[in-house]
């Protein structure tokens, strides 16, 4: 997103020689520009779908079209095929040592029944040791067979993770295949067309935002000890015939260079060779366009 403010074309000598009769009711004047963003791609393929046209009025987060994104759907859909036939191959514990369980459950049985006999002198302690034995053997089978579904389950859920990293990859490209407007503004040109292969990078349109506008006004050296950053001035425009919308602005910005008084700007004193350039910015009631002049009174 490549973003720049530009100074708008010049404005007409009649105007202003109507104007100039008698004192002037303002300090400085302008004209109103705003901040252009060339919105462009994330993304590469073909632009299925773009619904955007010059002078298009569009509101941010709206949806205005997208890239054809078919391959990388296909793609998400081969990870979690991938993802599932691993998860597939994860090991039951339970299941496969539920033999082994039931073999230690009867040999645990026979152990307390050779303990009870030897008690009753019905068995030798040779049968009883055997019947230790048996449990203990079982016993180190049961956590050997654990250890072994342990690590396998531990190797394929490793395995696992990888994939889900791409697919969280393709996530985040499917998302970049649709085209979304960041801001609300006025479409200013349209650099490409439905149907068009594009690339990332690639400038889609051009859109101002025209909720606030800038009013980029000159003042003379003298009236530089008048104004300050953050100062609130009054900003009028021409409404018709000797008939003016008048709004409250605020000064963001004064050059800290002169330069030579702009042929189409009209400064209070009209003697003046050198003016510094500030920038008011003003709430736009919608009556504001980019383009139009304006006058600034502190």
């Amino acid at each position: 997103m490549k973003v720049k403010s530009i100074l708008t074309v010049t404005f007409a000598g009649i105007f202003y020689s109507s104007c100039n009769n008698g004192d002037k009711e303002y300090d400085a004047s302008g004209a109103f520009e705003s901040v252009e963003t060339i919105i462009s791609t994330e993304s590469s393929g073909t632009l299925m779908q773009f619904d955007v046209e010059e002078g298009q009025t569009l509101n941010k987060g709206q949806w205005i079209g997208y890239v054809d994104s078919a391959q990388l759907f296909f793609r998400k859909q081969q990870l979690e095929a991938q993802i599932a036939s691993t998860v597939s191959q994860q090991p039951d514990i339970p299941v496969q040592i539920a033999s082994l369980q039931s073999q230690l459950d009867e040999a645990v049985k026979n152990q307390q029944r050779m303990i009870n006999l030897v008690k009753a002198n019905a068995a030798t302690q040779q049968q009883l040791d055997d019947a230790n034995t048996q449990v203990d053997v079982i016993k180190k089978q049961i956590e050997a067979q654990k250890s072994a579904l342990g690590i396998t389950s531990v190797t394929l859920t490793k395995n696992v993770a990888p994939l889900q990293r791409q697919i969280d990859q393709t996530n985040d490209q499917l998302k970049k295949c649709k085209i979304i407007n960041p801001i609300h503004g006025t479409v200013l040109t349209k650099y490409s067309q439905n149907h068009e292969v594009v690339n990332p990078g690639k400038a889609l349109y051009k859109i101002a935002e025209t909720d606030t506008l800038i009013l980029r006004a000159y003042v003379t050296g003298s009236q530089l000890t008048q104004i300050k950053l953050g100062q609130k001035v009054k900003v009028r425009s021409d409404e018709g015939t000797n008939k003016y919308r008048e709004y409250s602005g605020i000064v963001y910005w004064i050059s800290d260079k002169s330069e030579f008084t702009p042929k189409t700007i009209p400064t209070k004193d009209e003697r003046a060779d050198l003016v510094y350039a500030i920038k008011v910015r003003v709430a736009n009631d919608g009556f504001l366009k980019i383009g139009m002049y304006g006058e600034v009174k502190f």
